[in-house]
């Protein structure tokens, strides 16, 4: 784990593990299920205030993280912990309870909105499930108030999702997250089905957001470039594995692993003679299946430094100056 903080972190998950039965296509009935190691003993620790930025390929296990951490999806085994306390411990009314300071934006903006209802009802739906108690009329003052934070007209509260366009309802998504005023907001993808100038407004908003209200992210993104603007920490995970993880700028300019350097050298640059100019490392190979992944580091198959330590054992992360790197190579470590 990176170095501990003077203070406990807002969400701690330790050597977390998440397994997926799952059956072949065509298999035959008696034939048992195979297992899909989606995420595979990943540790971190995030503190309130902190941005949290978790990059890979499509299929990496960014996603499931995301879901195991808030337990939208059953976990194999590891700890989760919020506000120092187990989150598989709780009873099932402790943890709706908990819903109220742990929050979700969806990567698509629009498919996260129920079409037949308005945006009005669809950002106060946590409060009228989590907040019973609330009156209508102060219900109804929190969600103007609400839309006015985010950017969004009130007098569009009676309008419908498909009045819409794809920036203003992932800005109707960020005001349902925000409604019940949590802790900690993750962020699946929030700017990937949006256009470059509006990812920039959603970003800045949510960076805005954040100052004003003290929130936690977890802030997952294809785009390298987003992620280094908005994030204190960062994990890179290769097939369900964490493979590089520290501070956001010990990695982005420091980057120790090779599947990191490999994401890095994709990044573009604005500057054209630089950009034609740069080395850009691919990697051979395709992604190796999760059902049966490689021995020892899942990343050996497309290393371009790979040894033969590679294939005996998993590494783990290995901490320098709270920048940690799982890399069997010593030299690269």
């Amino acid at each position: 784990m990176p170095e501990k903080h003077a203070t406990d972190p807002l969400l701690e998950a330790s050597d977390l593990t998440v397994h997926f039965d799952i059956k072949r296509p065509g298999a035959l009935p008696w034939r048992g299920s195979d297992s899909l190691c989606a995420v595979d003993g990943v540790s971190l620790q995030l503190q309130a205030g902190e941005t949290l930025g978790v990059v890979g390929e499509s299929g990496c296990g960014k996603s499931t993280l995301a879901r195991a951490l808030m337990r939208l999806v059953p976990v194999t085994s590891g700890q989760v912990t919020w506000l120092g306390k187990d989150l598989s411990g709780l009873s099932a009314a402790e943890l709706r309870d908990s819903r109220k300071d742990m929050q979700m934006i969806f990567q698509d903006p629009i498919a996260s909105l129920n079409p037949r209802m308005t945006v009005g009802d669809s950002i106060a739906e946590p409060l009228r499930s989590l907040c019973p108690e609330l009156p209508r009329d102060e219900v109804r003052a929190r969600v103007k108030a609400m839309m006015e934070r985010v950017g969004l007209l009130p007098n569009l509260i009676n309008r419908y999702p498909h009045e819409f366009s794809g920036g203003q309802c992932q800005r109707i998504g960020i005001a349902r997250a925000l409604i019940l005023e949590p802790k900690l907001v993750i962020c699946d993808e929030p700017v990937s089905a949006l256009d470059v100038s509006i990812q920039a407004q959603i970003v800045n908003l949510l960076q805005e957001l954040q100052r004003e209200m003290g929130l936690a992210l977890i802030f997952i993104a294809h785009d390298l470039s987003v992620v280094r603007h908005i994030s204190d920490q960062v994990l890179v995970m290769y097939l369900g594995n964490a493979v590089e993880y520290g501070p956001s700028t010990s990695v982005f300019e420091s980057a120790r692993h090779p599947y990191t350097k490999a994401l890095l050298s994709a990044v573009p640059v604005p500057d054209p003679r630089l950009e034609r100019s740069k080395s850009v490392q691919l990697l051979e190979g395709d992604l190796p299946s999760p059902i049966n992944p490689p021995s020892g580091c899942v990343f050996r198959t497309r290393c371009p430094v790979a040894i033969q330590a590679c294939a005996a054992s998993k590494p783990s992360l290995q901490y320098t100056s709270g920048h940690g790197v799982a890399c069997p190579n010593t030299e690269i470590a």
